[in-house]
């Protein structure tokens, strides 16, 4: 039987509670499955900041080298810089795995009613796909004269043809594979007129190695009320680091809500282990109380599988995920519901093993 080794990192806030959920539906769907998992926990995160001075080890990497994917919750700390948290382990694992292509599926689940009027699930079925390596996060600045009026403070964008080739062609192959075969390149090359200007010309580069793919232009601060307005003319959608990080909030936003977001921070070429993780954050407001959405670890688990090549599996979960959000007496509060973080894990759990009872009895 195929082991799977995963690494788990729940991080802080709600992520130490809805990755154990994750965590507890990978288990179920491998109960009914030729495969099984080997997890390891790492509580990296705010409290060993507190107890070590960093957010992970030095070498933490090295012990999710041999991982076959990472489970991630969250990173933040309301006692910690937002900086250092995110710095010292999320960005520090993709930067770190040259996980450069951050990938974000949207779309209206069953029975969650989302803020546009007019517009249905056939209406907003999207893939936001986020350059996650380099661009406005590259990290690449500093601060003098700190304390001074002459005091300054740089944060620069950098921009590569390397790396921007190669998250434009990851985003035209995944366009490529989906039914529409539609790719909107988000700009703001009208006002940033050197390194968006490349990106603009490398997207009409790499658009010629796929003719069947239809593809358009649309300027971020544009794209925003193209959202909201025009949701059906939108299908997969390639940004920059910090263009796709807010698209991709709002994206949520309008499928219902942050908490059933998720994300793959993937290196395409299989170098290194890829990380999911929904996309909520610490949430600090609501930890321990069993509020906390699962269903953006859920989802993020059915990419996981997706991304492992265990395609049948991936899809028990997303049929149980969807059979969840359709029954409103399991939404959370964040979708207007009263059901707790642990009650929807169980439907979900549960939904997997009435389905493993009808595969076997047929």
């Amino acid at each position: 039987m195929k082991t799977y080794r995963i690494a788990t990192i729940p991080g802080d806030g709600i992520g130490k509670e809805v990755v154990p959920a994750g965590r507890e539906v990978l288990d179920a769907v491998a109960s009914a499955s030729s495969f099984n998992f080997e997890f390891e926990n790492f509580e990296w995160g705010g409290d060993y900041f507190r107890k070590h001075g960093v957010m992970m080890p030095d070498d933490g990497l090295d012990a999710l080298r041999g991982k076959d994917a990472i489970l991630f919750g969250s990173a933040g700390d309301p006692h910690i810089p937002d900086h250092i948290t995110l710095w010292g382990l999320r960005l520090k694992i993709c930067q770190g795995f040259d996980q450069y292509a951050n990938v974000r599926p949207t779309r209206i689940l069953p029975g969650i009613d989302g803020p546009l009027k007019r517009c249905g699930p056939d209406d907003l079925d999207w893939v936001i796909v986020r350059e996650n390596s380099e661009g406005e996060y590259a990290g690449v600045g500093g601060r003098v004269h700190q304390g001074h009026p002459i005091e300054a403070a740089t944060d620069v964008s950098i921009m590569t043809r390397a790396g921007v080739e190669r998250i434009m062609r990851f985003a035209f192959k995944l366009a490529q594979s989906r039914p529409r075969k539609l790719l909107t390149v988000i700009t703001k090359s009208n006002a940033q007129r050197h390194a968006m200007v490349m990106w603009d010309e490398i997207a009409l580069q790499i658009s010629k190695e796929f003719p069947d793919v239809t593809w358009d232009k649309e300027l971020v601060d544009a794209s925003t009320a193209r959202m909201i307005n025009r949701p059906a003319t939108l299908d997969t959608i390639v940004a920059t680091n910090l263009h796709a990080d807010i698209l991709s909030d709002l994206a949520a936003a309008l499928a219902g809500s942050l908490g059933i977001a998720p994300t793959a921070n993937i290196d395409p070429e299989r170098r290194y282990p890829s990380m999911f993780e929904p996309i909520h954050g610490s949430a600090f407001d609501i930890m321990g109380q069993g509020l906390a959405n699962p269903v953006g670890t859920f989802w993020s688990v059915v990419m996981l599988l997706e991304h492992l090549g265990e395609a049948e599996a991936a899809q028990r979960v997303m049929n149980a995920i969807e059979a969840v959000t359709a029954d409103p007496s399991l939404h959370t509060r964040d979708l207007g519901g009263t059901a707790t973080t642990s009650q929807v894990t169980q439907a979900v759990c549960a939904r997997l093993a009435s389905a493993s009872r009808q595969r076997q009895a047929a």
